[in-house]
C-alpha cells in the first residue's frame, strides 16, 4: 500500500493551510498525540509537501427535511483528525496535522487538489459559487461528496450539479470502475451507514429517507471532463465521515464499517484522483 501511493505524493502536492489548528480544540491525551506525531515527521524543508484533507464550507437548504439537519462540518474535527492520522499510519503519505476548512472562493480552491463536502444533500450553491466550482474542477480539481442519502436528497444534490455544469451528466460507476480496485480491492460497492443506524437498527442504510427510485443500496456517480479525467465522485447512499469519526464508538461498527471499507475506500478514491 505504501508503494502504491508514494505515486499519490509525487503526482499532486497539496499546499496551503485554513481553518483552526488542532490545539484549539480540547483533544484527549491519545488525540494530541497523534497530531504531534504527524508534525513531527514533516521535514521542516518540506511543510508545504504534504496532504491536505480540505474539507469544503458552503451554504446550507434549511427546509424541507434535506439531510436531516447535517451541514458541511459534519462529523468534524474527529472525522477528519482521525483520518488524517489513519493515512499518517498506513500510507506513504505526509498529511497535514489539524484541520483546514475551504471556502467556495478562488484563493481557497487554487491551493488544494483534493475538497471535500460532507452533507451533500444540503449544499445551496450561487451562480457564483457554482461558476467557481466549474473553474476549480475543469482546472484539475477534485470533489469527493458524502453523507447524502435516499431520492429527495439526490435530485437536490442534482439541482446544484446542473448549476456548476449544466452540459454534463453524472456516469453512475459499477463495481469493475478501477477506482474500487486501485489500492484496495473491493467485492461488492462499500457502503457506511450512520453508526446510529447500525446501533440502533442493525442497518448497513441509513431508515427513514425515500428509497423509491434509486433504492438503498450504495451509488457512486462520476462527472467527467472533455478528456474523460474524473473531476467529482458522488457517494450517494454513504457516510464515510461516520466511519472516520465513530470508528471507536462500538467494535462491531469498526469491524464491519471503519476498517474494511470507510478507510481503504478513501485511500482508492484520493489514490485514483491523484494518478489519473
Amino acid at each position: 500500500m505504501a508503494a502504491a501511493l508514494l505515486a499519490t505524493a509525487a503526482q499532486g502536492q497539496f499546499r496551503g493551510g485554513g481553518g483552526p489548528g488542532w490545539r484549539d480544540y480540547d483533544l484527549d491525551p491519545q488525540a494530541q498525540k497523534e497530531q504531534e506525531l504527524m508534525e513531527k515527521a514533516i521535514d521542516p524543508a518540506f511543510t508545504e509537501d504534504v496532504f491536505t484533507f480540505a474539507r469544503l464550507r458552503f451554504k446550507a437548504e434549511r427546509g424541507r427535511g434535506f439531510g436531516g439537519g447535517r451541514l458541511w462540518d459534519d462529523d468534524s474535527p474527529q472525522a477528519d483528525l482521525s483520518l488524517t492520522f489513519r493515512l499518517f499510519e498506513g500510507t506513504s503519505l505526509k498529511p497535514r496535522p489539524g484541520l483546514t476548512f475551504i471556502d467556495i472562493a478562488p484563493n481557497d480552491l487554487v491551493k488544494y487538489p483534493f475538497a471535500y463536502a460532507a452533507a451533500g444533500g444540503r449544499m445551496v450553491l450561487s451562480d457564483e459559487d457554482a461558476a467557481c466550482l466549474r473553474r476549480y474542477l475543469l482546472n484539475g480539481g477534485f470533489l469527493m461528496v458524502d453523507d447524502f442519502w435516499g431520492d429527495d436528497q439526490w435530485r437536490h444534490f442534482y439541482e446544484q450539479l446542473k448549476k456548476i455544469f449544466p452540459d454534463r451528466e453524472p456516469v453512475e460507476l459499477a463495481l469493475d470502475h478501477p477506482i474500487f480496485r486501485t489500492v484496495f480491492k473491493f467485492r461488492r460497492l462499500p457502503q457506511v451507514p450512520s453508526v446510529f443506524a447500525f446501533l440502533r437498527f442493525h442497518l448497513s442504510y441509513d431508515p427513514g429517507w425515500p428509497y423509491d427510485e434509486r433504492s438503498h443500496e450504495p451509488h457512486y456517480y462520476a462527472v467527467y471532463d472533455d478528456k474523460q479525467r474524473m473531476m467529482a465522485l458522488l457517494c450517494h447512499n454513504n457516510h464515510f465521515g461516520d466511519g472516520w469519526e465513530h470508528e471507536t464508538d462500538d467494535e462491531s461498527y469498526f469491524d464491519t464499517f471503519s476498517e474494511p471499507m470507510a478507510y481503504p475506500m478513501l485511500i482508492n478514491i484520493v489514490t485514483y484522483s491523484m494518478t489519473h
